[in-house]
């Protein structure tokens, strides 16, 4: 059976075509050729950029809500020194793929991934995602661990939330005067919240999807007890100590006392959005490339 989907994610064909525009922008970011390929899933062709050497480890990376493939690669390049990177737009989180709001209540995201790895021609795979893309990720380790490898996870959605108030406070006032009466000012009070370091085109690629995405205030539900503690694949977590989304300390805590042999990392003064910065990026992919390469995975 196909999931129920709703259409129509997009405000205007204009609006569209802008983020199409900040797509094509973060691609011309990666220093790297890039294999882009169409695959038949059940809801439609989904879209996925390539890069790395064939014969490396497969990396299946998911990037976050409102963003792409492109935009999640441009800050992984890194990584392709050590896998052959899969990273597809996730339905109704990116400008590229199907038109379609994928429901958050069963097991939807990880049978469209599934269909994905299967049109790929990949047994097993490694699997790394962030925010919503971490959700994602979760929710196909405990829908199909037999198709996981290692399960690596930044900022993920669905495994705490933070306080509803406080997002209130931090965000929605802000929102709405920006939306009322848009600057630079008022977007860069906006993103503080959730940005650790300024970046003038991630700022204007979030600014672009504010205005041209319909709205969706979802929010991924959370792994119950018995989802986290039947992972039982190697798994890292990484949280950042500021984020106000996903509060770093409560989401380490929770994973370590659910699943004590995983890798744990809380990233000191780092809010939802990392670093966009050489240094992290650097840190990132070694942290990842690390603890994928260690000898019990690799013997798996």
């Amino acid at each position: 059976m196909q999931p129920k989907v709703q259409s129509n994610l997009w405000k205007s064909t204009e609006g569209r075509e802008r983020l199409a525009g900040w797509y094509d922008h973060f691609l011309k970011k990666v220093d790297l050729p890039i294999d882009r390929v169409v695959v038949k899933t059940s809801i439609g062709e989904s879209g996925l950029l390539i890069v790395g050497d064939e014969e490396a480890p497969p990396l299946v990376c998911l990037h976050g809500m409102r963003t792409g493939a492109a935009f999640l690669l441009s800050e992984i390049t890194a990584l392709a020194v050590s896998f052959r990177l899969y990273v597809p737009d996730i339905p109704g989180q990116s400008v590229i793929g199907p038109d379609v709001r994928m429901p958050v209540s069963d097991h939807a995201h990880a049978n469209w991934l599934k269909d994905v790895i299967d049109e790929l021609s990949l047994a097993s795979v490694h699997l790394f995602g962030v925010s919503w893309g971490g959700y994602v990720a979760r929710l196909m380790a405990t829908a199909y661990p037999d198709r996981i490898l290692s399960l690596s996870m930044l900022c993920p959605a669905g495994v705490v939330n933070g306080s509803h108030l406080t997002g209130l406070a931090k965000m929605m006032w802000p929102l709405i005067r920006h939306k009322l009466r848009p600057t630079e000012r008022s977007l860069r009070t906006l993103l503080a919240p959730i940005m650790t370091t300024w970046d003038d085109d991630w700022a204007g690629a979030f600014d672009c999807a504010l205005h041209h995405l319909k709205m969706d205030a979802r929010v991924p539900p959370l792994a119950t007890d018995h989802d986290l503690r039947e992972l039982e694949m190697p798994m890292l977590v990484m949280a950042g100590e500021e984020d106000i989304s996903f509060p770093g300390e409560e989401l380490i805590s929770r994973v370590r006392r659910l699943v004590p042999d995983a890798d744990t990392e809380l990233i000191e003064n780092c809010k939802h959005c990392p670093p966009t910065t050489d240094a992290f990026r650097s840190w990132l992919a070694t942290r990842v490339s690390d603890f994928v390469q260690q000898p019990t995975i690799e013997m798996k």
